[in-house]
C-alpha cells in the first residue's frame, strides 16, 4: 500500500471539512424539506448516506492528521464537537486555511 503524505492528508482534512458541510445543507435544506412538505421520501437515503459518508471521513481524518496539525487535546475536543454542530466544519476549514496561509508567509 501506497503510504499517504502529511500534506495529502491535510488535503483530505481540508476538502472532507468541506463536504460534510455541503452534504449536510443537502440533507437539511433539500432531501428534509422535500421529504416532510411533499412526502416524497427518495432523495433520503442518498443525501444521508451522502452526509454519513463525508461526516465518518471527517472524523477519521481528524484523529489522523491530529499530530500534523500539533493540536492540544482541548482544541481536539473542540473539533470533535464542531462536527456534531451543523456546518461548524466550515469554521475548522477556515481556520485551518488562515493558519496555513500565516505559516507560508
Amino acid at each position: 500500500m501506497k503510504n499517504i503524505s502529511e500534506e495529502q492528508l491535510k488535503k483530505w482534512f481540508r476538502i472532507s471539512c468541506t463536504w460534510e458541510a455541503i452534504s449536510c445543507a443537502i440533507l437539511f435544506l433539500v432531501a428534509m424539506p422535500i421529504k416532510y412538505q411533499f412526502g416524497y421520501v427518495l432523495p433520503m437515503p442518498f443525501a444521508g448516506c451522502f452526509h454519513g459518508f463525508w461526516f465518518t471521513a471527517y472524523l477519521i481524518l481528524l484523529f489522523v492528521t491530529k499530530k500534523s496539525y500539533k493540536w492540544d487535546d482541548e482544541e481536539f475536543i473542540f473539533y470533535i464537537m464542531f462536527a456534531f454542530i451543523p456546518f461548524a466544519t466550515l469554521s475548522i476549514h477556515s481556520k485551518i486555511k488562515e493558519a496555513e496561509s500565516n505559516n507560508n508567509l
